[in-house]
């Protein structure tokens, strides 16, 4: 079952529920994919891939999670209470994070294979990662991290 299909599946369970907590980020969701699928129409792509669903929920995530240092700040609780609960629906559809652990240990093995020295070489290790690792990494902490093994 594609991702799209699982999302969808989700929200019509939600709906028959009457879950308010839950259905009104799954439509947001979904309403991010259409337009998306809407946007491919006009570059002759027509279906839209797992891949490029997982895009954009991180996108929302990042989006979501900027909203709430914005709502911590001016002490909106209700608004930063209710942007935490889509993350956690958003995060529902996403592969598990690796951990600060699993993450050092890629990052330390994509060194040694590109044979990375200095800062230069980082561009290649990132290469190396996005092409492994593109959906487990959170490439915010595999930055900090390269930037300390890369010295």
């Amino acid at each position: 079952m594609s991702l799209k299909d699982q999302i969808e599946e989700k929200l019509n369970q939600a709906l028959k529920e009457k879950d308010k907590k839950t259905y009104p980020a799954l439509r947001l969701i979904v309403s991010a994919i259409k337009d998306a699928e809407i946007a491919n129409r006009t570059k002759e792509k027509k279906d839209i891939s797992d891949s490029d669903i997982t895009a954009i929920l991180k996108k929302m995530i990042k989006q979501r999670n900027e909203s709430c240092e914005v709502y911590k700040k001016a002490g909106r609780n209700e608004l930063l209470a209710n942007e935490t609960r889509e993350i956690e629906v958003i995060n529902a559809f996403l592969p598990k994070q690796l951990n600060e652990e699993e993450t050092k240990k890629i990052c330390e093995e994509a060194v040694k294979s590109v044979s990375a020295v200095s800062m230069k070489d980082m561009g290649k290790v990132m290469g190396v990662l996005k092409s492994k690792h593109a959906d487990t990494l959170d490439f915010s902490k595999v930055s900090s991290l390269l930037k300390q093994l890369l010295k």
